[in-house]
């Protein structure tokens, strides 16, 4: 019994150890971690496993991913219910740009240097600075960014434009099986697919791969082995 104390007790420390690491180390997104950070990672991972390895025994040892998992739903939960707890673990918004103008204070307590807010720049289609009014760096690490006025593209309701509704497609046919449910919450029968399909020529379903439904009515279908004359290449 004294082996399975020992592996929980020790599992628990060392996801609290983990989990304040991560939060000194700072908000970084997969894309953005260096080699360094890493090779960091798992280095600390490596040796926290290896600890626990070390000091629990025989069949107690397969104690400690479960521990992990409760910890890190009851972490979970704990930030859904409690904002001091989420703003602790999770962190808050930062303002790295405000009017136009960058806070170097700011990107010095989120760690966070030039380079990494031009790539997410470039990433929200910014090239210029001078055409950001704000941008806010997320708790997971995510740059939001509002452009000035001038550079803000127009919109329909800009131009006093009136617009139809536009809603995501319906899937009737996938990989040749008919979903039934989705021509039914639409008000279709198999009778209507079938008309459709015989107007494009198709009389055999196991050639669609899809068919969807548009909220415009349209019905959009791709067919196997439909390949195009000349296929685009990406590569030099």
């Amino acid at each position: 019994m004294q082996e399975y104390i020992e592996a929980v007790w020790t599992t628990v420390i060392i996801f609290v150890i983990l989990v304040v690491l991560t939060r000194i180390v700072g908000r970084k997104l997969l894309a953005q971690i260096t080699f360094f950070d890493f090779v960091t990672g798992v280095t600390i991972g490596t040796i926290a496993g290896a600890y626990v390895v070390n000091e629990v025994r025989g069949h107690a040892v397969l104690l400690s991913p479960v521990v992990l998992v409760i910890c890190t739903l009851a972490l979970g939960y704990s930030t859904l219910k409690s904002l001091k707890i989420r703003k602790l673990f999770r962190g808050e918004p930062i303002v790295i740009i405000q009017n136009g103008k960058i806070l170097e204070k700011n990107m010095l307590k989120a760690r966070y240097t030039l380079d990494a807010l031009e790539m997410q720049l470039r990433e929200n289609k910014v090239f210029n600075l001078n055409e950001v009014e704000f941008a806010v760096l997320e708790a997971d690490g995510k740059l939001s960014v509002l452009k000035k006025t001038p550079y803000k593209p127009v919109t329909p309701k800009d131009l006093g434009l009136k617009t139809s509704y536009q809603g995501l497609a319906t899937e009737l046919i996938k990989d040749g099986t008919v979903l039934e449910q989705n021509l039914k919450q639409n008000n279709l029968d198999l009778n209507w697919l079938y008309k459709e399909l015989y107007k494009q020529n198709i009389d055999d379903l196991s050639k669609v791969i899809l068919a969807s439904l548009n909220t415009d009515g349209s019905l959009y279908l791709d067919l196997k082995n439909e390949n195009p004359a000349y296929t685009q290449k990406i590569e030099d």
